[in-house]
């Protein structure tokens, strides 16, 4: 039975979509792994996504708590938001509550990817803070570490992403996620999906 793995994320202005499909990327090379990408629900107005410039949202389909369930694992990915996870992914987190006195989501490994402004945005703080959700699920937060290797300890030019995961610099929302931005979320993606693949065949 192949192993389902979900990349959940919310992104106004698109650069945690980007990251998003090369985490699919990655994770859909690992064989007998079954990816999905989705989004979360959106809580602002069209009329206010317009006042602040929001290109329309990507087709991904959006989900519900309940069927986060149905993943073997799950990326999470978000923008920051003060050195936090964005309100949209914070208001679905506060929509689990079922699945959390159920424990649905215990044992499943979880990773996380984001995106933030500057340099001293956010790139550790938003995934750290972000650990709480995961943790009062009993879920295992899988890092990427420094599994992705040389690349992460380059000065020659400016790149997000961290231990915790991938990630990206928007500045002043022009600039997308670069070739080793993008590299290293594909790196996650798969593996993470290694990670999920093995777990599940070790409780098979």
């Amino acid at each position: 039975m192949a192993v389902k793995v979900y990349v959940v994320y919310y992104s106004m202005y698109g650069h945690v979509a980007k990251l998003a499909e090369e985490i699919k990327k990655g994770a859909s090379s690992v064989e007998g792994v079954e990816v999905k990408l989705w989004q979360v629900p959106e809580t602002l107005s069209e009329e206010v996504l317009g006042k602040m410039g929001a290109p329309p949202r990507s087709d991904a389909p959006v989900i519900s708590p309940q069927e986060l369930a149905e993943a073997d694992g799950v990326l999470f990915g978000f923008p920051t938001r003060f050195g936090m996870m964005a309100a949209q992914m914070k208001a679905f987190f506060d929509g689990t509550g079922g699945l959390w006195r159920e424990q649905s989501l215990a044992g499943k490994p979880a990773g996380i990817f984001f995106s933030t402004g500057t340099q001293g945005g956010g790139q550790e703080t938003t995934p750290l803070t972000a650990v709480t959700q995961l943790t009062h699920h009993g879920m295992v937060f899988v890092p990427v570490g420094y599994t992705f290797g040389a690349k992460m300890f380059d000065m020659e030019q400016v790149h997000g992403g961290s231990p915790y995961g991938a990630g990206t610099f928007a500045g002043d929302g022009s600039r997308w996620p670069s070739e080793v931005e993008l590299e290293h979320a594909f790196h996650q993606g798969k593996y993470f999906a290694g990670i999920a693949k093995k777990l599940k065949g070790a409780s098979a």
